[in-house]
């Protein structure tokens, strides 16, 4: 039969389970409003019971208390980060989708429309009372349009060079929360080699999962470690890692990688209108210092598992609505060197182009828009990947047959130079840049452009059949600055006779002939040299072109911004609703896991009650022992 005394450790395992539970919930209480805090549970179990010898066989050896746990579901922890990946891509669309839309408002006075009608009703003013005063307002109210792109332009690519910056504040959160969680992994596994619960610990990681969840997508796995010598046998460690943006790999228990920004030199952008100094995003290792080049690998900015604020950003960044350059290279010419090694043909000496290759794409194997320099987005000068490897190109043409031919700097080495020929020769694919299904900062940059190439050259066709009111010879309209030298720009023969055309306009660089400006009276107004000065038949080719001619996206010239509008209309649209509805989605699994996980006050103080009362019962079977103790000990002498 068991000890007399039996019936004392009973009670004292009841005294200690009921003392863990009170302070569990004493410390429930008082992180009620603590931020990430998990409700904590007292775990026990019924003491393995001694066996007696007595017909009731076994007794009843008390209560032991296991441990203290988490309250938390792993389910709603998914779902919610899941959610904040989400809802972080739809709140950079939405904030930056509502700048860019108030850039495009055609604010009185201000705005395109406005300004357009102000030009047309200038150019009717002069056909009415053709005057050079009114002349000079004409062009003066031209000037203010070719300024409003300018100025467009200048806030799109303020805007870039911010979500630039975000990009790497962003890069940089998630290298900091990496490094903390490291810290969280080893303490945690400090205390709980010891067999307790690193509770409080686990709730800050799990914060801080959260946090790093609205930058990019998450997925974490933590599993037991195990003795070497015996797998059966768990040490009470666990690997805990964490991979981002569809199977990136950034925390691996006490180690991690980080997230570096590498600023493109001006010679790899990957739009013509971007800004200089965008970023790439390379991996490197937790000790990475800056101007190390020892990359880890590169972060693929078009992955679209990326998600979170990150993504967002890169969509509003790089958005090229899936328009940019690819397509297959033809053959190229091949020489011996003496190694023994085929390597490309260098151009000769007397090419402008001269000791560089000239890599053509064929005209079959690229899209339709491609082919179209009033859309075309293609770089003066950037990098252009060729099969599996990267080079740089100095310039392009574009050719009579509809093909491309970039001209590329040769590698160093004969091996590289020996593999460029063979992917050449094998129609590797070509490309420059990537496809970013998304209508962000390039695509409005490159639908601006696409109207001041279409509506310069409609209008410098009409005045370059006209002459002027004194019989001179016509002078172009619209033109641009030219890159290397703003106070030059583009003759009418650079914009019309090489292939390229007007791709030489865009936003930035969109002017008013200087010769104009200087001298109203060279514009062409009338239609034959041998008219009278009064005639103005080129002028009014011209209105009528502007105001009936289709020239942008099936549409007149005036109504270049109702077809931009509608396209931010849309995007605006579709972040808002999707920030609405992600926002929601946030607070109702938010309130679903906090119904797990959170502290109730009302349910701690039924539990306080309960372990109270728990507590005492144990105390007072501690003191009716006591007194049968007394009486058989003292008063019957056993």
């Amino acid at each position: 039969m068991p000890s007399q005394f039996f019936g004392l450790n009973i009670a004292a395992s009841g005294l200690r389970a009921a003392n863990a539970a009170l302070l569990a919930t004493g410390n429930n209480i008082a992180n009620a409003t603590t931020d990430g805090y998990s409700r904590q549970k007292v775990e026990q179990e019924a003491s393995d019971a001694l066996r007696v010898f007595t017909k009731y066989g076994c007794a009843g050896a008390g209560v032991d208390t296991l441990a203290i746990e988490r309250v938390r579901d792993a389910f709603y922890d998914e779902r919610y980060r899941t959610n904040e990946t989400s809802l972080g891509k739809y709140e950079q669309r939405d904030y930056y989708n509502d700048l860019i839309e108030r850039y495009f408002q055609d604010d009185v006075g201000a705005g395109f429309s406005s300004l357009f009608t102000r030009m047309q009703a200038d150019l009717q003013t002069f056909l009415t009372n053709k005057t050079d005063d009114s002349k000079t307002n004409y062009l003066g109210s031209v000037r203010s349009l070719t300024e409003y792109f300018n100025n467009t332009s200048d806030n799109l690519k303020q805007l870039q060079q911010t979500t630039n910056d975000e990009i790497k504040l962003a890069c940089d959160n998630i290298n900091t929360i990496a490094s903390k969680i490291v810290i969280l992994n080893q303490q945690i596994n400090t205390i709980e080699l010891t067999g307790a619960n690193a509770n409080d610990l686990r709730d800050k990681r799990d914060v801080l999962l959260d946090e790093l969840s609205g930058y990019v997508s998450v997925e974490t796995k933590e599993v037991k470690v195990t003795d070497t010598n015996d797998p059966t046998r768990e040490t009470g460690l666990t690997r805990f890692t964490i991979h981002i943006a569809g199977g990136d790999l950034l925390v691996d228990d006490t180690s991690y990688r980080q997230l570096v920004c590498i600023a493109r030199e001006p010679d790899e952008r990957m739009n013509q209108s971007d800004v200089d100094g965008l970023y790439d995003v390379k991996w490197v290792s937790s000790n990475y210092k800056d101007g190390d080049t020892n990359y880890l690998g590169t972060f693929d900015l078009g992955n679209q598992l990326m998600g979170g604020k990150l993504q967002g950003l890169v969509d509003i960044r790089d958005g090229n609505n899936a328009q940019y350059f690819h397509g297959k290279a033809d053959t190229i010419a091949t020489t011996t060197t003496g190694g023994g090694v085929t390597v490309p043909q260098a151009l000769p000496a007397t090419d402008p182009h001269a000791g560089l290759y000239e890599v053509k794409i064929t005209a079959e194997s690229m899209p339709a828009y491609l082919q179209d320099m009033n859309k075309s987005n293609v770089a003066d000068e950037s990098r252009i990947t060729i099969g599996s490897r990267t080079y740089y190109y100095t310039d392009w043409n574009y050719n009579a047959d509809g093909s491309y031919s970039f001209f590329v700097k040769p590698p160093a080495e004969d091996g590289d130079k020996a593999i460029l020929a063979s992917e050449i020769n094998s129609k590797a694919d070509v490309r420059i840049g990537r496809a970013v299904n998304y209508q962000g900062i390039p695509y409005y940059m490159t639908q601006m452009n696409e109207w001041i190439r279409c509506y310069a050259a409609a209008a410098n066709e009409v005045v370059m059949g006209g002459y002027t009111a004194n019989s001179d010879d016509p002078v172009m309209l619209l033109t641009g600055a030219k890159l290397l030298d703003s106070s030059a720009q583009y003759s009418y023969e650079e914009l019309t006779t090489t292939n390229k055309k007007y791709q030489y306009l865009t936003a930035s660089n969109f002017e008013v002939n200087d010769v104009l400006l200087n001298d109203p009276t060279r514009l062409p107004t009338k239609s034959d040299r041998s008219e009278g000065p009064e005639q103005t038949g080129t002028a009014q080719a011209l209105f009528d072109m502007s105001s009936q001619k289709t020239i942008f996206r099936n549409a007149k010239a005036g109504e270049f911004l109702s077809k931009v509008q509608a396209d931010i209309s849309m995007n605006k649209n579709n972040s808002g609703t999707m920030l609405a509805t992600y926002s929601s989605l946030e607070l109702t699994i938010d309130n679903q896991r906090l119904s797990v996980s959170g502290v109730d006050r009302d349910e701690e103080a039924l539990s306080l009650v309960q372990y109270q009362n728990a507590y005492t019962l144990s105390s007072k079977m501690i003191q009716t022992l006591t007194e049968i103790y007394d009486r058989l000990i003292l008063q019957t002498g056993v």
